[in-house]
């Protein structure tokens, strides 16, 4: 039965997606993700904290805001604490990943997905979420990417630019840094500004509007391979 519902959630998002590619970016609803783990090995480090920020209209909705923290089945490292500063101990009466996952689900039900350096949230999310079919058919645009399209990317080749980096730079508002729900938010700023260029470059270029197709296709063409 949950495989089902799976399966009908993973073609309820493409029958979405299809449709919305050639509207105006800011009739879709985004929702930016971010993070926080036992350490930066995809092969065995796990979820420790979610966090979610959700674009209508072009506008960040803040009260629509999703924070969770996980429970992993090893401590996170002591590097991992020192970036997160979530313990071991603060994390005891948090959910187990599979029982949060519900939750997630229904924050990115509907939403093109919006992470930074978007490969490591899709690599997590993918690894050790049982639906891992409907995250990988979910388009995700990726800040880092669209950042390097406008040539704001100045750190060495073999990094990705720093999420409050390229805030700061930008002379965004930088929230709660290494927090999940702190970067979300940062994230969604950061998307709404790369995207309001990228329109006014598409309007500059003879076109009407700026497109969800074109902001996938953007990110796709400027994401790391």
């Amino acid at each position: 039965m949950a495989n089902e519902t799976r399966l009908i959630q993973l073609g309820k998002y493409l029958r979405f997606a299809r449709s919305h590619l050639e509207v105006n970016w800011r009739e879709v609803n985004f929702c930016a993700i971010d993070l926080e783990t036992t350490g930066l090995d995809l092969l065995s480090d796990e979820i420790v904290a979610i966090g979610a920020a959700h674009i209508r209209q072009g506008r960040i909705m803040t009260e629509e805001n999703f924070y969770r923290e996980v429970r992993p089945s090893e401590s996170p490292s002591v590097q991992s604490v020192r970036v997160h500063g979530l313990r071991a101990s603060d994390l005891q009466e948090a959910l187990p990943l599979g029982e949060a996952v519900p939750d997630l689900l229904d924050q990115i039900d509907g939403e093109v997905l919006i992470a930074h350096a978007a490969w490591m949230e899709r690599a997590f999310l993918t690894r050790q979420i049982t639906s891992s079919r409907f995250l990988r058919s979910k388009p995700i645009i990726d800040t880092a990417a669209l950042a390097r399209a406008f040539g704001y990317v100045t750190e060495k080749k073999e990094h990705e630019p720093s999420l409050e980096f390229l805030a700061r730079g930008l002379h965004l508002p930088v929230f709660a840094p290494h927090n999940a729900l702190g970067d979300s938010l940062t994230t969604a700023v950061l998307f709404l500004a790369l995207a309001t260029e990228l329109e006014r470059s598409e309007i500059a270029k003879g076109g009407s509007k700026l497109t969800l197709r074109v902001l996938l296709e953007t990110s796709s063409r400027h994401t790391r391979r």
